[in-house]
């Protein structure tokens, strides 16, 4: 997904026609947001079949409740390359399975900050994605105190704003504005 020393955007996607175009996309990763329990089987193995990336996520799912049974249920039945959540025990379970993991962290002030910082010394997650993306001063912190690699996402609606975030330390860029996703590498 995200390779060292490559800066990348990543496309986050709401439905299943702009996810059919990323399949022939150059891009490594693709981050599906809204979706439902009926396509989940198949965007997995369309994004396998074209050996790409896909990250689930979890909390988005229509027709699961995000549970620990739904959790088994996407990582045992559905093996998504990974995927993203707010919920710890969530992404546990698909760190226990060998999922990638992201947790997602909505920077709303500073309780939600240190709530998050709680969240990745218990789960430990592969990345961090930290809406919004458009805060440099917490995307350098963040990877600075955890360690963990950034994601900046959420509102990002301008390629400067992407320089932005990787002059900061950010290792990825997810975005759903369809434009920036030229930028996808």
């Amino acid at each position: 997904m995200i390779q060292s020393g490559k800066k990348s955007v990543i496309p986050a996607v709401n439905n299943m026609k702009d996810f059919e175009k990323l399949l022939t996309a150059p891009v490594q990763s693709i981050i599906v947001l809204d979706s439902h329990v009926s396509q989940i089987g198949a965007i997995t193995r369309m994004a396998k079949q074209n050996e790409k990336h896909v990250f689930l996520h979890a909390d988005l799912i229509q027709g699961l409740k995000n549970d620990l049974y739904a959790a088994e249920f996407i990582c045992q039945n559905i093996r998504p390359y990974g995927i993203i959540s707010t919920r710890a025990n969530v992404l546990e379970v698909a760190k226990k399975r060998g999922l990638a993991t992201v947790q997602r962290i909505f920077l709303l002030d500073s309780r939600s900050v240190e709530t998050g910082y709680r969240l990745l010394e218990q789960v430990h997650p592969d990345f961090v994605e930290l809406l919004p993306g458009l805060i440099p001063e917490l995307i350098r912190e963040v990877r600075e105190r955890t360690g963990v690699p950034v994601i900046a996402g959420g509102l990002i609606r301008k390629e400067s704003e992407i320089d932005h975030a990787f002059a900061a330390g950010a290792a990825a860029v997810s975005t759903s504005n369809k434009q920036l996703w030229k930028f996808s590498s």
